[in-house]
């Protein structure tokens, strides 16, 4: 059993940066591949960025890649999301997500546990 708990999100405006936390429970964090996804008001959850165990990264290509960058420590048990020039329309709740593979995809489906989410606003 995993636990995941996001924190740093926030209001910001656009332009700006934040960096987004996932601090995992449990002994094998090294062993799953991780994941952050976000949903919009009345949209689908959508994948955003996932790492491998051993730091392989996959990002979403249309609207993230090359302002977000995902990255983790298996030491600290922890994930991060580093988003920069932040628009309006990554307004969203993030979620954190663990998949019980070393093998990342970009499907929610694939994944394992999710952490509870938290709000990026991003004003204009």
């Amino acid at each position: 059993q995993v636990q995941l708990v996001e924190s740093g999100g926030g209001l910001v405006q656009a332009g700006g940066s934040l960096r987004l936390s996932c601090a995992a429970s449990g002994r094998t964090f090294s062993s799953y591949a991780m994941g952050w996804f976000r949903q919009a008001p009345g949209k689908e959850r959508e994948f955003v960025a996932a790492i491998t165990w051993i730091g392989g990264r996959i990002y979403d290509g249309d609207s993230v890649k090359g302002r977000f960058t995902i990255s983790r420590d298996n030491a600290k048990n922890t994930v991060w999301l580093q988003m920069n020039s932040l628009k309006p329309e990554d307004t969203a709740a993030y979620y954190c997500a663990a998949r019980s593979t070393r093998i990342a995809t970009i499907y929610p489906k694939d994944y394992d546990y999710w952490g509870q989410g938290i709000q990026v606003t991003v004003s204009s």
